[in-house]
């Protein structure tokens, strides 16, 4: 899944979940299952998702939405198949390289 958010230190919640196209209730519920996410919330208590944040998003949906796995087995994965994400984000980025090629191959 190839994900379009401008380059920025935070992100605002309405932004993260059009990027996914999921629900903020989701999100939400993803915050409090697993601990590597940790947005900075504001004043008003806005969430405000940084680079980190939203990578790890990247690799939650990808392993609840794309592989199947249940929350259970995502948080046992991610804990201990550090090296098989490494390759998971490799190949994101290299879906991501793609994509722009693509692009630049319909503007010709």
């Amino acid at each position: 899944m190839h994900i379009e958010l401008p380059e920025k230190l935070y992100y605002s919640m309405g932004e993260v979940t059009k990027a996914f196209q999921v629900n903020a209730s989701l999100v939400r519920f993803w915050e409090k299952e697993f601990d590597v996410l940790k947005p900075k919330k504001n004043s008003r208590g806005n969430r405000k998702f940084s680079k980190t944040d939203i990578e790890n998003l990247k690799t939650i949906y990808h392993l609840v939405k794309e592989k199947g796995f249940t929350l259970d087995g995502a948080q046992d994965y991610m804990k201990n198949h550090k090296n098989e994400l490494n390759t998971f984000e490799i190949i994101s980025k290299l879906e991501h390289v793609k994509a722009e090629l693509l692009k630049i191959k319909a503007q010709l």
